[in-house]
């Protein structure tokens, strides 16, 4: 699907004034951490980690993008555009928390650049192999328009962008559920799962740590449990 003449560009002007107004008025030496939220979802889904990263010393971006309109590879230089407003210095180091496809947009954001600036990354419940659902839905015209040109490539089969992004080459913890409210999803997905994602999808090769938790995927991001591994791995590089 072609994306409009004006979508990247106002996508980009979005993202560039998000980073601006998130990076005001902190501390000079305050760790950066780019929130990326999920399919279908806004920043206001990560108010709650935004909330205690803040309130351990994190300076915090929340990275708004829209995720049914736009293909992976916009969303993608949307990203860029935010990453180089936080880290305008040589030395500066920032770090990553997102959930759902908002992993894959960070995994194909890393393997194109340099990861000289990147910190740690935490992704909540990210279809690192794919997802069955969006398999079971590609034969629907209806469905596919829902998910949008992004939503629509987090497929199992080879040629699915999480499919083609290869191993991490950065320190990476991800954190699952394993509970479900949609049956028809579980239905779907082999093994536990959390209604969209299998625990054993969620998994990449090069991957430093992994911790499962007993949440939906919608919910995961609000679980008390789940802020303090995220705040566990970006100072430690590891899940206590």
């Amino acid at each position: 699907m072609k994306p409009s003449a004006r979508g990247p560009w106002a996508a980009l002007l979005c993202a560039c004034l998000v980073a601006a107004a998130a990076c005001a008025d902190v501390p000079e030496d305050a760790d950066p951490v780019i929130l990326v939220h999920g399919l279908g979802r806004t920043s206001r889904s990560l108010i709650y980690l935004e909330t205690r990263l803040r309130r351990e010393g994190f300076r915090v971006v929340s990275f708004d993008y829209p995720s049914r309109t736009e293909p992976i590879e916009v969303l993608v230089d949307s990203l860029r555009s935010v990453v180089a407003g936080c880290c305008m210095h040589e030395a500066s180091e920032v770090h990553f928390v997102t959930h759902s496809m908002g992993g894959i947009l960070v995994r194909s954001l890393l393997a194109e650049d340099s990861t000289r600036h990147v910190g740690r990354v935490v992704m909540l419940s990210p279809p690192n192999q794919g997802s069955e659902v969006v398999d079971a839905f590609a034969s629907s015209p209806l469905l596919v328009a829902l998910l949008g040109p992004a939503g629509a490539s987090l497929g199992t089969d080879s040629a699915s962008v999480p499919r083609q992004l290869g191993p991490v080459r950065f320190p990476l913890g991800v954190v699952v559920g394993n509970r479900s409210l949609t049956r028809v999803g579980s239905w779907l997905i082999p093994g536990a799962d959390d209604g969209l994602v299998g625990v054993e999808q969620a998994r990449v090769d090069g991957l430093a740590d992994f911790l499962v938790v007993p949440s939906t995927h919608t919910t995961i991001m609000n679980r008390p449990e789940t802020a303090d591994a995220v705040l566990s791995f970006l100072r430690f590089g590891r899940f206590e």
